[in-house]
């Protein structure tokens, strides 16, 4: 069963860049989704989070 997970990245000023939901079958699929689209979008240098749907963190980056 798939869960629900939130990728979130912030600018410096705390404006919120992107915030996407994200669908994985296990926590390491969606740190490996979460990358992807960090890597994609070129936000890896930005401070960013990924977590579930229960709040839980599971990506944290400043």
């Amino acid at each position: 069963m798939e869960k629900t997970y939130f990728l979130t990245v912030f600018d410096r000023s705390g404006e919120t860049l992107l915030n996407e939901k994200i669908t994985a079958e296990s926590d390491e699929k969606a740190k490996e989704l979460g990358r992807h689209h960090l890597i994609e979008q070129q936000y890896t240098k930005h401070s960013h989070r990924l977590v579930d749907d229960a709040g839980r963190l599971l990506i944290f980056e400043r």
